[in-house]
């Protein structure tokens, strides 16, 4: 898969593009990935509250989940049967898809958000100034303002994040870039007990992504299809894919994302020749009235 934008600025020090390959037909949805990830990046903890909805307990992502198990719970009609047929879950841990071209990145004012040397999509905490910019510009519902008085996992730790409780700053997964740096795959990935999330070379998990995809239609899962991997969507492809048993909206997702400032370069010059059109016809009224 192409590299992400960007990511030639780094010249030398660029890496290869690393991602996640995410296939929901062996996710069990023990949510040791929502643990972990909470665990190493000192994520306030949520979710704790029963929805009602569900028996998912964290329901979306946001700045205080930045991995989400949803729990999709089926059950198809069968007259024979009353209006009682068979039940299914599907189970699908979500993440934020890090975007080759990322809505997020293009909008944020402060330089905040940036393209890292592995193509991901990092926040730095300390540069935000949680104008929220790029929460209207993600496609996916991904970013959120840390608000309120959750309680953190940090204390009586060594580590420090720089993330507090109700900083008002906007937050989402990093892909564990702390972790990408010293050569360490990330948190979720790491915990999942079944791999279904795994971690690696971009290009070489959308090929072992496409076996698997073609082994299960292959095995008469007719339902099987990727999510993002191609690339010919309108984020340009996403450095987090899925396999999905199911129509993209059944698990919340866009079918057809597109990133909102796909065509900012046009408005802006149609803007630009629309300002200049109006300049150009004042100047002109008040030329003819000074006649």
């Amino acid at each position: 898969m192409k590299l992400a934008d960007g990511v030639e600025t780094y010249g030398p020090e660029a890496q290869q593009r690393l991602g996640f390959f995410t296939d929901t037909s062996i996710c069990i949805g023990c949510k040791a990935c929502e643990v972990a990830c909470k665990e190493w990046n000192l994520v306030p903890e949520d979710g704790l509250l029963w929805t009602g909805h569900s028996y998912d307990n964290t329901g979306e992502l946001n700045a205080n989940t930045w991995r989400h198990v949803a729990f999709i719970e089926q059950q198809a009609p069968d007259p024979i049967k009353e209006g009682r047929g068979d039940f299914r879950w599907l189970m699908e841990s979500d993440v934020c898809k890090h975007c080759t071209h990322a809505g997020c990145l293009d909008v944020c004012p402060t330089g905040a958000i940036f393209r890292t040397e592995f193509g991901t999509v990092v926040i730095q905490d300390d540069v935000c100034n949680g104008c929220g910019y790029c929460v209207t510009a993600c496609p996916f519902g991904v970013i959120g303002k840390r608000e309120g008085h959750a309680s953190s996992h940090s204390a009586g730790t060594e580590r420090t994040s720089g993330q507090s409780p109700g900083d008002g700053g906007m937050h989402k997964c990093t892909l564990c870039y702390d972790r990408l740096q010293d050569g360490m795959e990330p948190a979720c990935a790491k915990a999942c007990p079944t791999d279904s999330i795994q971690f690696g070379p971009l290009d070489e998990l959308v090929e072992r992504a496409r076996e698997r995809c073609g082994d299960l239609v292959e095995a008469g899962v007719d339902e099987a299809r990727l999510y993002l991997a191609e690339g010919d969507d309108g984020i340009g492809g996403a450095g987090a894919f899925f396999l999905l048993l199911d129509d993209p909206e059944v698990y919340g997702l866009p079918p057809q994302p597109v990133v909102p400032t796909k065509h900012l370069g046009t408005i802006w010059g149609a803007a630009a020749a629309a300002a200049g059109a109006l300049a150009i016809g004042v100047a002109a009224a008040f030329i003819g009235g000074a006649k």
